[in-house]
């Protein structure tokens, strides 16, 4: 039932521009599928469903992942250019300033992307702190962040 509901789901997000849970979910009743807004917040979590802007200024479902126009690099760059104030960097760490409140979020996807050397990161409230595997790729990386700026 899970899956079969999950099939339609994506078939449906797919061909219809859906704005909504509550769209989604007529969506399904129209093809036989009763659900609860409980479980659909459960299947578009199951899914990595995020919405995405289109060009009339309306957001609609996509499924996620690497093929989806959130992918991670998107994302980065979408933190880094509306949250980054500042960033050092002190050998192999590289000490990177953001809005108050928005570290964790910056560090969350840092953690999350493919990015060569990266040991670890670890957040404040507007500070983050970014561990690399030596200098140089501290160096390198932090001319990636100047590019994303």
């Amino acid at each position: 039932m899970k899956t079969s509901r999950q099939e339609k789901i994506l078939a449906i997000i797919a061909r219809e521009n859906i704005e909504t849970q509550n769209q989604l979910m007529e969506a399904l009743a129209r093809e036989g599928v009763k659900s609860t807004q409980a479980t659909l917040s459960r299947d578009i979590r199951d899914l990595h469903l995020v919405k995405e802007l289109m060009p009339d200024g309306a957001y609609r479902y996509v499924a996620g992942g690497k093929d989806s126009a959130f992918d991670h690099d998107t994302r980065l760059k979408k933190i880094f250019r509306e949250c980054v104030v500042d960033y050092a960097v002190a050998q192999n760490l590289i000490v990177i300033k953001t809005l108050p409140g928005l570290a964790d979020a910056a560090c969350s996807t840092l953690d999350t992307m493919s990015i060569p050397n990266l040991v670890g990161s670890i957040a404040g409230d507007d500070t983050a702190f970014v561990a690399m595997k030596d200098n140089a790729s501290a160096e390198h990386f932090c001319t990636e962040i100047e590019k994303l700026l």
